[in-house]
């Protein structure tokens, strides 16, 4: 039942009457009151619904028409609103007025013809067919609009809305409108219906009729008054709202409002739907050339759009879209106005860059000056319509040319004004650049390294600071430094060069001592050159030291004139004259099959060699081949593990020439082993032609002892190999080096570092190798070197013009790259000389192993080190050898107006007088001078040339006798050097029956007192050849008769010619003779050629003064105390060629004995006081020994030459193992680790540059993210982690299964730490440049030069800030996880130092090739140690922590006390140091007696 009821509920439905003054334009003036407009915002309330022109006056057809219908009322149709109460309700508008004739202007005729007042007070309305009003376009067009009929044609009104305009009406009164409105009010009021009244037009209201009105209302009972305003759409509905109320009483009452809080309430309304609208419109419309029609179309759904338009209309909305318009189109032009003001200075820049040009001219001139510029047309565009913001040009955006008239404008004169103040002041700025400049270059206070805070004080003044700024001057003031530093280092240079005399006195080796640094700082020191130097001291004791290894190990990567050196030129200019064969027989460099090749022998006991050819060979390709900087080498190994004496263990056969040797050891007994066979492989082929043995590079390697049980620990191990690689003089490589884990034998970068060096020693056997054979000798008559100096500003090809482009000139064949041979005419005979064309410093090496008949040397007369180098020189070399000095001027004219030139020339003249040598000077102004310059030194060679050759073979001869004792200390030392028969076994060994000591004799090394030889007697030197020859093949000599003994004997004589003899012969070959066979060798034969220039002399002279041990300053002398003279020899032929030979040996036995030039020159040996005054060897190495020697010497020595007596009490065991101790040691250089190569895959992944792996999202490359949480997870309690070598090919499979699959999981595959770990590392090995960009290593370095601590790591910090963003993500992410695995060292034994050991190659992979780096090396390591310990600091803004301690490798403990050198403890590093090397234990300290050792630990 109340579903039903509910149904039957209709919606209320009122009709209501809207009534008010109407009629003629004289009733009620010119417009209406309004009711029209109330109607239509009532029932069409949207803004473009509402019209404001509502006729009354109409024609008869429009009154007759359906929608007014011959009525004189409207019918404005249905209305349905909620009310307050939210009930919904109908309602019907019906509005009484009085339509006029516009023809009459009287009232139309109607059914009606009652007057206004009582027709609107009825409330019975009939029309039939009525249609609903709209607006007065209607009329006439009734089918154009919504056609809707009055319902049943008829309607019964339930109230009134009464209309009152409180306007100011024109040309009517509000007086008679209110008594027209009290009578109509009265009539209304009989109808008993309800009646509100409704003041129209309150928005132009005047407030007395307001008032006025609500007095008339006051005055009727309960009648309601609403004010109203249509055209602002305020209180229509509740005016309709309020009589709907007094209709319905059950409603509510309605609230009236006042009209003024009602227009706020419909303002905010509008304002905000206005917001929202713009809003809108900002969002969709966003270029100013956008159309209403589009833009509406885009926006009619949007609830913003909506609402705006319905209450402020279309129009109003269209407004608001063309405003919009506008704005873009001023933003777009002022946009492009600005880009052209700021093209504006470029375009002057450009054209008009000319102060000179344009100062004196007006922005009007400077516009006619622009157009007459070429590109004027870059940067202007003329344009047809002006001004160009009202033109289409606006939209032209691919024309970015700048409209030439904006030129016009006050902002481009201003710009105009900018342009040339600007010039001005940069005329000004750079004026004062060149004051500044000037003041720097003329200033003495100005010197390198002076810190411009020092400087600044003596250069600035007001000028400077006001229009330099301080980038400007501190740019300008470093770049002057630079050029005055490196200036200074030049001349510094070039000093050091004119002290080589003192340099080579003073027989510097790698390791010099603190007293040889502190007397080349006293010498130097008040040189201006070195003091200039003062504030920049660590770069010049890196400068002497470089100069030092240069002495020590001169080569052309050394030389400083690198690349220009000599050699180099010398090389080109005679492989550019002649195509040299690279062998003897004839063949092309290129078909050499030796030069791809490397040949290795691998020497270890028990397994060891074996083991470790099988991993080097697992590193190989399928057919025996390796990579070495990209290049394929063919690799043979051979692994000897057993006695080298017998045949099947030798390191040569006829098929195999070892290049290097690597030595393994894991124990005491390996060792032993090691060093026992190297002896002997050298004792075998002592005294060979061949015995390149003796210089066959070494590497000795710690590997791991399996199933260790001897208690040996590895620092034992380390230090006895450390010390055996100082006695051999070899390469030391241990588990703590870089890249080797001590559990593995060795890894492929140590195995690449080794063949590399082997690579180099096969390249430079042009400059060490051994001189050339007797067959070699027999092609040539005379051996000339001709000496150039490096650096000196003549030109090798002028110089050598005359000699290379001589047609005697011809290619030699003796295998040297600097050689030549020449056929001259000397004398009668035609002679073959060949001539070896070297740098001086080449010339050091080989003055003393190589036979040379004479020497040309070059110097530059106007250069003192060229002078230097020539006196350096000539001290050491004997006085029988000719000597040609040649001085190079720049010409006559030249030596008359330089000093200089003179006092050299008159130098150069001096030193040929005194030493009986031949002078000249060429003036390299004409340097084609003729070889007929050098006839008459030729002359002087060829009679010297018996003397020469008989010195040089005697000398060779002494000097193995010699060595035989030093370096072999064994029950075969009596026995010949060296025999051509191999035993079968060490049992077979016996000495031969004509062994070149007598039996009955103590051996060598037990008495050197007397020492007797057998020697056998030659009449001439021509049996030498003969009987060599003869003997090459001879596996048995045939006996010889006893021959008579000569005693050596020590006399305290001048022996000063031989001082420095051979004070180089543990770095030389033993076999520099090229007297000597290369088979079949005769000790005995020794005695043919000593006798051949004993014969003649008296009984008692002395023969020749051997030095015996030159770095114990001992000296044997050799005298025959044999009476009688046998002319006989062992074949006893006496040929006329004999005679002959004998004769020449009386002519050389007239000469007297040779002595060195030092002695026979008051210009050579200046510095020769120094010579003598040091032991060789560093002060470290030698420790309280040297002390006690130096004490001796000081005892013993009378001079420069003086001689030092045997000690005939001191032990030789002792001796020998002291002497070992003081060998130099040299090492090769490393070279830089080249990438991994895999020659069976090619990855996308590995060896590419880091920026291809990484995101900005991932800024750590997936695979060391993988690595290092596995290693965090699984191995930071690893012991040596990263110090031990994973497997080889297990880093590669996990390489390899990563590069397919970057989600592998390590963990799955169960790969060890130790290979995780060295697949890391091989990560960032083979990146094509390192973590640490080359640019920022210097930097480091520099930084970490500052001796403050904090200072020091702020600078670093500083220098880290500029890394790539992808190293230095990738860098923090490393150096924490280092950090981390260091704070667990009491597990994994690996500290920030062992870890900065172990990575900063990996992280940096400076460049060996130059000397800085290399000094540098120990520096990058501290730095990577400094990065690890203060990781929370320069990663994470942590405070600098402490240091755990002041250990020798961190930065607080390093405090330098001598200016050149400070010794630090010995690295495990492979690589050779620049500076002078840390001073390794005596190698043979473990095997010394043990009183022996305490002497030498003292």
């Amino acid at each position: 039942m109340m579903m039903a009821r509910k149904q039957d509920v209709r919606i209320p439905t009122y009709n209501i009457s809207v009534v008010g003054l109407s009629g003629t334009e004289k009733e009620k003036g010119q417009c209406g009151i309004g009711k029209s407009c109330l109607c239509n915002r009532f029932v069409r309330p949207s803004a473009d619904e509402f019209h404001l022109d509502h006729t009354s006056v109409l024609s008869t057809s429009d009154f007759g028409g359906r929608v007014v219908n011959n009525d004189h009322f409207l019918y404005w149709g249905e209305v349905s609103r909620s009310l307050e109460d939210c009930v919904e309700c109908k309602m019907h508008i019906v509005e009484q007025t009085e339509f006029i004739d516009d023809q009459t202007f009287q009232p139309h005729r109607s059914t009606a013809l009652q007057p206004y007042i009582k027709r609107a007070a009825a409330t019975k309305l009939a029309s039939a067919e009525k249609l609903m009003y709209f607006c007065t376009d209607q009329l006439g067009l009734e089918q154009d609009f919504e056609q809707k009929q009055m319902p049943d044609g008829k309607l019964l009104i339930d109230g009134f809305l009464l209309g009152i305009d409180v306007s100011r009406g024109m040309n009517r009164n509000f007086d008679d409108q209110l008594k027209f409105v009290s009578n109509l009010y009265n009539q209304l009021a009989k109808t008993k219906k309800p009646i509100v009244v409704v003041l129209t037009k309150c928005d132009e209201g005047v407030e007395r009729y307001i008032r006025d009105a609500h007095t008339f209302a006051l005055s009727k009972k309960n009648l309601q008054v609403v004010e109203t305003s249509a055209r602002s759409n305020v209180n229509v509905d509740l005016a309709f709202s309020t009589l709907v109320q007094l209709i319905d009483k059950s409603r509510g009452k309605t609230k009236i409002i006042p009209y003024f809080e009602a227009l706020k309430q419909q303002s905010q309304q509008i304002a905000t739907a206005k917001d929202k609208y713009e809003w809108l419109v900002s969002r969709i419309v966003k270029n100013h050339n956008e159309n209403w029609l589009s833009v509406s179309r885009k926006m009619q759904a949007s609830p913003e759009y909506q609402d705006y338009v319905y209450l402020e209309g279309t129009q109003k909305a269209r407004k608001l879209f063309l405003q919009h318009i506008h704005r873009l189109k001023h933003e777009h032009i002022e946009r492009r106005r600005k880009l052209y003001l700021a093209a504006l200075p470029l375009a002057f820049e450009a054209l008009i860059p000319n102060l000179d040009e344009i100062d004196h001219l007006s922005c009007i001139k400077a516009k006619k000056l622009l157009e007459t510029k070429p590109e004027f047309l870059k940067w202007f565009v003329v344009l047809e319509e002006t001004p160009w913001d009202a033109t289409s040009h606006i939209d032209n955006m691919e024309n970015e040319r700048i409209p030439f008239d904006l030129m016009d404008t006050v902002p481009a004169e201003q710009l105009y004004e900018a342009h040339l103040e600007k010039l001005r002041n940069e005329r000004k700025r750079a004026e004062m650049r060149r004051a500044f400049k000037e003041n720097l270059e003329t200033s003495p206070f100005i010197t390198p390294g002076k810190p411009w805070e020092e400087a600044r004080s003596f250069i600035m003044n007001e000028d400077f600071y006001q229009w330099l700024e301080e980038s400007v001057y501190m740019d300008i003031y470093g770049k002057h430094q630079k050029q005055i530093i490196d200036r200074a280092k030049e001349e510094f240079q070039e000093l050091l060069v004119e002290y080589s005399e003192l340099f080579y006195e003073l027989e510097l080796d790698a390791k010099p001592s603190k007293e040889k640094m502190g007397v080349i700082q006293d010498v130097l020191g008040e040189e201006q050159r070195f003091k200039a130097l003062q504030k920049l001291q660590a770069e010049r004791d890196a400068l002497i030291l470089k100069h030092i290894h240069f002495v020590y190990h001169p080569t052309k990567e050394t030389c400083p004139s690198c690349p220009a050196c000599v050699d180099a030129k010398i090389e080109h200019l005679i492989s550019s004259r002649f195509i040299r064969p690279s062998d003897r027989n004839q063949k092309n460099l290129l078909s050499d099959p030796n030069i791809d090749r490397i040949n290795l022998v691998i020497l270890g006991k028990d397994g060891l060699a074996r083991e470790l050819a099988n991993e080097i060979r697992a590193l190989c390709t399928n057919d025996d081949k390796y990579v070495i900087d990209g290049k394929m080498y063919e690799l043979s190994l051979r692994p000897i593990e057993g006695n080298v004496r017998l045949p099947v263990n030798s390191f040569q056969t006829p098929t195999f020439q070892p290049h290097g040797c690597l030595c393994l050891y894991n124990s005491k007994e390996s060792l032993s082993y090691v060093v026992e066979s190297i002896e002997k492989s050298r004792e075998s082929t002592l005294g060979r032609r061949d015995n390149h043995l003796v210089h066959l590079p070494l590497t000795l390697i710690l590997v791991n002892k399996r199933g260790d049980t001897s208690g040996e620990t590895l620092h034992s191990l380390i230090q006895q190999g450390q010390q055996i690689a100082s006695k051999l003089q070899c390469v030391f490589l241990d588990p703590a080096s870089a890249g080797i884990g001590y559990g593995r034998n060795i890894n492929e970068k140590q195995i690449s570092q080794v063949l590399k060096g082997l690579l180099d020693s096969k390249r430079n056997l042009n400059l060490v190798s051994s001189t050339a054979s007797i067959k070699d000798l027999a092609d040539v008559d005379l051996r000339i070197v001709m000496c150039l100096m490096c650096g000196d500003p003549f030109s090798a090809d002028d110089i050598l013009f005359p000699v290379l482009h001589s047609q005697s000139c011809k290619s030699s064949h003796c295998g040297y790259n600097n050689s030549v041979l020449l056929e001259l005419p000397i004398g009668l005979h035609k002679k073959r000389i060949e001539l070896s064309i070297l740098s001086y410093h080449s010339s050091f090496s080989i003055r003393k192993s190589r036979l040379v008949h004479g020497y040309i040397v070059f110097y530059s007369a106007k250069r003192k080190a060229s002078l230097a180098m020539l006196r350096a020189f000539l001290c050491e070399v004997q006085d029988i050898i000719p000597i040609q000095l040649v001085a190079l001027t720049d010409g006559a004219i030249d030596v008359l107006d330089n000093d200089l030139s003179r006092e050299q020339l008159t130098e150069g003249e001096e030193i040929a007088q005194e030493i009986d040598g031949r002078f000249t000077s060429i003036p390299c102004s004409q340097p084609q001078h003729k070889l007929e310059l050098f006839h008459p030194f030729f002359k002087d060679v060829v009679e010297k040339k018996n003397i020469i050759e008989a010195t040089h073979m005697y000398d060779n001869v002494a000097e193995a006798c010699s060595t035989t004792e030093e370096v072999f200390n064994s029950p075969r030392a009596g026995s010949p050097l060296c025999n051509s028969n191999l035993q079968d076994s060490e049992e077979d060994i016996e000495p031969p029956s004509y062994s070149l000591f007598r039996e009955d004799m103590p051996s060598l090394s037990k008495d050197h007192s007397k020492l007797s030889m057998e020697l056998e007697g030659n009449d001439g030197l021509s049996f030498i050849m003969s009987n060599f020859e003869s003997k090459l093949n001879n596996k048995v000599p045939p006996p010889v008769k006893p021959k008579p003994p000569v005693h050596f004997e020590i006399t305290k004589g001048d022996l000063s010619y031989l001082d420095q003899g051979h004070r180089d012969g543990q770095r030389k070959s033993l076999s520099s003779s090229t007297w000597l066979p290369p088979d079949g060798f005769d000790p005995s034969d020794y005695a043919e050629p000593m006798d051949a220039v004993v014969k003649p002399r008296n009984e008692e002279e002395n023969i020749y003064s051997v030095p015996h041990d030159s770095t114990q300053g001992k000296i044997i002398t050799i005298r025959n105390i044999n009476k009688a003279q046998s002319n006989g020899s062992g074949n006893g032929s006496d040929s006329e060629m004999d005679t002959s030979s004998l004769e020449r040996g009386r002519k050389v036995s007239m000469v007297s004995k040779p002595v060195l030039y030092r002695t026979r020159c008051s210009r050579l040996g200046r510095f020769a006081s120094y010579r003598t005054s040091f032991s060789v060897g560093s002060d470290d190495e030698l420790g309280p020994i040297r002390k006690k020697e130096e004490d001796q010497a000081s005892q013993g020595y009378k001079g420069d030459n003086a001689v030092i007596p045997y000690e005939t009490d001191e032990d030789p065991r002792r001796r020998n193992i002291l002497r070992s101790l003081r060998r130099n040691t040299k090492k090769p250089k490393p070279k830089p680790r080249p990438s991994i190569t895999k020659a069976t895959w090619e990855s996308n992944y590995f060896g590419v540059p880091l920026t291809t792996v990484v995101t900005p999202e991932k800024p750590i490359p997936v695979f060391i993210e993988r690595c290092i949480e596995y290693i965090e997870a699984t191995g930071l309690s690893t012991e040596g982690i990263y110090r031990v070598s994973g497997n080889k090919s297990e880093m590669e499979s996990l390489q390899r299964q990563f590069d397919q699959d970057h989600n592998l999981d390590l963990a799955e595959k169960d790969f060890t730490v130790n290979t995780v770990a060295g697949a890391m590392k091989s990560f960032f090995s083979e990146l094509p440049d390192p973590l640490v960009p080359y640019s920022m290593q210097m930097d480091l370095v520099e930084a970490h030069k500052i001796n403050d601590r904090e200072q020091k790591l702020h600078a670093l910090k500083e220098v880290l800030k500029k890394f790539p963003k992808e190293n230095h993500e990738v860098f923090k992410y490393v150096i924490s996880h280092l950090n981390k695995v260091s704070h667990n060292n009491k597990v994994n034994l690996m500290t920030s130092e062992n870890l900065s050991i172990c990575f900063w190659p990996t992280l940096m992979r400076p460049d060996f090739s130059t000397m800085d780096a290399l000094t540098a090396t120990r520096t990058y390591q501290t730095i990577i140690e400094l990065f690890i310990q203060q990781c929370p600091f320069f990663f994470y803004n942590r405070p600098i922590s402490e240091p755990p301690g002041a250990t020798p490798s961190s930065p607080s403990a390093v405090a330098p006390t001598v200016p050149f050198l400070t010794s630090t403890p010995i690295s495990s590093q492979p690589s050779p140091p620049q500076s002078p090397p840390p001073t390794p234990q005596s190698p043979m300290q473990p095997l010394l007696p043990s009183q022996l050792q305490a002497e030498h630990t003292l």
